[in-house]
């Protein structure tokens, strides 16, 4: 990847950033920044964790939002704006918006979750559902922009929204200036770009880590000059970006002195560390920092890290199943198949050695037919509950050495 020494004229400077921060003042929160000595502990880092999820939208997309709209002339903020967006630009927009008296419309995808659009239209904004996709919906809104004379907003590529996005920076030095590296989520750039163009001007020897979502590398193949492809279901949705900004890849080159990726699971281990631990809710995307330090120790160990929780806003029944998820991987839930003789006293004989190890059965799913085994023969899977994967060891060497079973764990991918 190319080093942040190239020569690079910047499009957002420190002076813009400031100068934002003066414009939004306190019409957006002023998010706490703080020490996890837990994370710390776990990660051989200095965590600093930036709580960007607790701003009223629960998202950092208010700041360059409310900075683009506070710089619109008087005719631009009659006519209105427009945006395509499923997630928190939509609704950091639509708040602001509401608020100054801009009217505010949304293109969204129609696959866009309920909720989401629900959140949007109740921060007052006109919702227009359009396309299978962010692409055709980004198109649909381009199109509205001159069809009804709206200004459109980019959620990432404009210098305004990145220097608003470049406040958080001012807050987390100010806050804790011991900070020597940032690890940053990247979707289309903006962030990055905002955050380590304020933090590499307060502090040069700064490094700014860019994180990206394995199924969605867009940033960091454009700037490795790969092919890679940009497509799945990625927990991390507000990332999930297939083509960089035309500007904020130019920023990221220069500022972003590495880019690295995570994959699903340490998503996923990410938000439910910062639940269990930190007791906040992240959304995927908000997670990704935090999640760059479990793939990728060896680059943060020794070093004093800030995160940036930038969003919170995550289904609850998605949450429930990344939770479920962490405990099966740790040991704390598991399912164990289990081959039986279908006769009398079988499962109480099972059950009777789930009970001498102070395992508790959630489950049972007894199998007679849909099974290769002979007729006389069952599988039972057991839903359980242990203290940890030590415990679980214990019970499956139980029921193998003493009750004579063969057991097989059914673990997660």
């Amino acid at each position: 990847m190319a080093s942040a020494t190239k020569t690079f004229a910047p499009v957002v400077t420190l002076a813009d950033i400031r100068a934002a921060a003066a414009r939004i003042g306190d019409k957006v929160v002023r998010t706490p920044t703080l020490h996890s000595q837990t994370l710390s502990k776990l990660t051989g880092a200095e965590v600093y964790l930036k709580f960007e999820n607790l701003q009223f939208t629960a998202a950092y997309k208010e700041r360059g939002a409310l900075n683009k709209l506070l710089l619109l002339g008087d005719p631009v903020k009659d006519t209105g704006v427009i945006a395509a967006s499923a997630g928190n630009h939509a609704q950091g927009l639509a708040y602001h918006g509401a608020r100054l008296g801009v009217p505010v419309t949304i293109v969204m995808p129609v696959t866009t979750p309920t909720t989401k659009v629900m959140q949007t239209q109740g921060h007052g904004a006109t919702v227009v559902m359009f396309g299978e996709t962010f692409d055709a919906a980004y198109a649909h809104a381009r199109e509205l922009e001159i069809e009804r004379g709206l200004t459109f907003v980019h959620p990432f590529d404009d210098p305004d929204i990145i220097a608003g996005q470049g406040t958080i920076a001012l807050e987390m030095l100010a806050d804790a200036p011991n900070i020597d590296m940032l690890a940053i989520p990247i979707g289309g750039g903006g962030l990055l770009s905002g955050v380590g163009t304020a933090a590499k001007a307060l502090k040069p020897g700064l490094k700014v880590i860019g994180v990206q979502a394995e199924l969605y590398p867009a940033m960091y193949a454009l700037l490795n000059d790969l092919e890679m492809p940009s497509e799945g279901d990625t927990l991390a949705e507000g990332i999930a970006v297939k083509y960089p900004g035309t500007m904020t890849r130019e920023i990221v080159r220069a500022i972003a002195d590495d880019i690295v990726l995570v994959a699903e699971r340490h998503l996923e281990k990410a938000v439910a560390l910062l639940l269990e631990i930190e007791k906040t809710v992240v959304e995927g995307a908000g997670a990704a920092g935090l999640a760059a330090l479990l793939a990728h120790p060896e680059q943060f160990q020794g070093r004093t890290v800030g995160i940036v929780l930038c969003g919170g806003n995550i289904d609850t029944r998605l949450l429930a199943n990344v939770l479920l998820r962490d405990l099966a991987r740790s040991g704390r839930l598991a399912r164990l198949r289990i081959r039986l003789q279908d006769r009398p006293g079988a499962l109480f004989n099972v059950a009777r050695i789930f009970d001498e190890q102070a395992v508790n059965i959630i489950e049972i799913y007894h199998q007679r037919v849909f099974t290769t085994l002979p007729a006389k023969g069952l599988i039972t899977d057991i839903e359980c509950e242990t203290r940890d994967r030590a415990h679980l060891d214990r019970l499956i060497v139980a029921l193998r050495d003493g009750g004579g079973y063969e057991v097989s764990l059914v673990e997660l991918a």
